[in-house]
């Protein structure tokens, strides 16, 4: 199969070199102005940067695309029910490895409790003084809820669980997940975790649903001074409410590693 691939980054070539297909790698996110490159494949490789929307559909299904993979897990990126009026078979990741997320989202945890980053920048400064707003807290003993019990949330439970977290569940089918897991993980209502948790995790799809899902009227169901934490989809999160909730104090610390407007900021050098 011919296929081409968009947005290819310097760290992906290594593993998209290794196939039996013919398989052309571009830097050039897809979009209007780039997808006549597209002409002559069958497939087209996206990235969760790329613009899969409908006028772009239409145009790769008449350069004779009738395959879409992007090399992501959400698909909110991609329109569909474009895709499927058009016969473009759309497929996705899986899931990324889930124990390499679940343990970045821990590492945000730990260096917001321990204030690393405080730490660490007034040690640059050679400024080693002890003050209170160095003082962390331990994980052994917090609640934490995690919203999203897929592979991700699953793996996430069994390491804090070996903190000594007491831990909440909100998901469709969190039950048949934690008997997969083995994990004693409490399952609950999204108010109940809100309301609970000393840490909340977001490992949720993006939805219609979820769009959104954490604004104001959440945050002021949350302990005041609880941690939020943010490796899923950026648009689950009001970031100009939670800027507010952070200013107020309602929302203690905020860890992300995704961002609600990363689309054209994400993943380029802007450093200058």
């Amino acid at each position: 199969m011919k296929a081409i691939a968009f947005s290819v980054g310097p760290f992906e070539e290594p593993f998209l070199r290794t196939t039996d297909h013919v398989l052309t790698l571009v830097p050039d996110q897809l979009n209007l102005a780039t997808v006549e490159q597209a002409k002559g494949y069958e497939a087209a490789l996206i990235f969760g940067t790329d613009e899969a929307t409908k006028d772009v559909l239409a145009r790769l299904s008449q350069l004779g695309i009738r395959y879409v993979l992007t090399r992501s897990a959400g698909m909110d990126h991609i329109d569909q029910s474009a895709a499927s009026e058009l016969g473009i078979d759309v497929k996705s990741i899986p899931a990324y490895s889930p124990g390499a997320i679940a343990e970045y989202a821990v590492a945000l945890m730990l260096t917001l409790g321990r204030h690393v980053q405080q730490a660490t920048d007034n040690a640059r400064q050679f400024n080693f003084r002890l003050t209170p707003d160095l003082v962390g807290f331990e994980l052994r003993g917090k609640t934490v809820g995690i919203a999203g019990y897929g592979h991700i949330g699953q793996a996430l439970a069994s390491i804090l669980a070996g903190f000594g977290c007491h831990l909440l569940a909100y998901d469709s089918a969190p039950d048949s997940a934690q008997a997969e897991s083995g994990v004693a993980v409490e399952s609950v209502s999204l108010g109940a975790l809100l309301t609970r948790s000393d840490i909340i995790s977001l490992h949720l799809p993006l939805t219609d649903d979820t769009q959104g899902l954490f604004n104001q009227a959440t945050f002021r169901q949350m302990k005041p001074g609880a941690m939020l934490i943010n490796t899923g989809r950026g648009g689950v999160l009001d970031t100009a409410d939670a800027i507010e909730a952070l200013k107020s104090g309602q929302l203690g610390y905020l860890g992300i590693d995704v961002y609600e407007h990363e689309h054209g900021l994400f993943f380029e050098d802007r450093s200058g």
